[in-house]
């Protein structure tokens, strides 16, 4: 199932994909009458696996019938597929082609470091480039969406804790994350993490670390690879998380960008994000999220 979120009355609103057309599911809720009225994407995050699957049975049914509340995704402002995460983990160099390009060691553990909610923002969203950043730069990742409560999982059974994964864009001021040894400043911006359009239920996914994943730069091709390429595959990034802190449903784990960043070019070459530059990131059966780049103080001022 893919799941989404749009704005409506400056609210955060549930959508889901089925069959290429886009529901509303809290007015499909209320025109069929059903008892539970879902709102939220993060109220269906923390379904089980029954709750979930009557759902979207539900869905499926009014679409059928012609009863769902459809909406038209050429018209609506996305939200980001992930509202209220809890926490917002991110993963380092943990691609072996980008951890080359930038003449870094395969690390022997994850890095992590952690983003927040500031950062969200959704598909065709403008964000401005910040007035204290000359180095923007692009990473496309694959997002891993916590789905229940996980503490100490094995490796083995890490991916059933799994509930779905996204597209998402970990944007990165390279002049601020590597002023000091700690990253945080330079990943934390407003609007630095864009994701979507859809959060994706790992049944329709499958091997998470089985999937091509691409950036665009106004058209031009710059990054191409494929998570298989990953140091620490996904499995392996949930189990050791978890052994340090409890994830909870919602969580949002942001597992690395592969080779192609702007920061990985011979100093020369390198042409940041600037105003006006508009960014897609893509990941096989995940879906494009793109975003145009605006300057500082341009969405305030708007």
């Amino acid at each position: 199932m893919k799941l989404a979120t749009f704005i409506k009355n400056d609210n955060e609103k549930l959508a889901v994909q089925i069959d290429d057309r886009l529901i509303d599911a809290e007015a499909t809720a209320k025109k069929n009458k059903w008892n539970d009225v879902f709102t939220d994407i993060m109220q269906v995050i923390e379904l089980d696996e029954i709750a979930l699957k009557e759902f979207e049975d539900r869905v499926k049914a009014a679409v059928t019938n012609g009863s769902a509340a459809v909406i038209d995704d050429q018209e609506i402002t996305w939200g980001p597929a992930v509202t209220k995460p809890h926490k917002i983990i991110c993963v380092g160099l943990n691609y072996r082609k980008h951890a080359d390009e930038t003449n870094s060691p395969y690390p022997e553990v994850p890095i992590l470091f952690n983003k927040f909610d500031n950062t969200l923002t959704g598909h065709q969203r403008e964000i401005e480039v910040p007035s204290v950043t000359d180095e923007l730069d692009y990473e496309v990742e694959l997002g891993i969406v916590i789905g229940k409560k996980t503490k100490n999982v094995s490796k083995e059974d890490a991916l059933s804790h799994v509930f779905g994964y996204c597209t998402v864009n970990d944007l990165s001021a390279r002049d601020l994350q590597m002023r000091t040894h700690q990253w945080l400043l330079g990943k934390t911006c407003d609007g630095f993490s864009p994701v979507g359009p859809y959060l994706v239920t790992s049944d329709e996914v499958g091997d998470p670390n089985q999937l091509d994943l691409k950036t665009y730069v106004n058209g031009e091709l710059r990054q191409d690879s494929n998570t298989s390429d990953m140091i620490f595959s996904c499995a392996e990034i949930v189990s050791y998380i978890s052994k340090h802190m409890t994830l909870e449903p919602g969580d949002l784990i942001l597992t690395g960008t592969p080779e192609g960043v702007v920061f990985g070019l011979p100093a020369e070459e390198r042409v940041y994000i600037q105003p006006g530059d508009e960014i897609t990131v893509e990941i096989e059966k995940l879906g494009k999220l793109t975003n145009k780049f605006v300057k500082d103080g341009a969405l305030q001022n708007a």
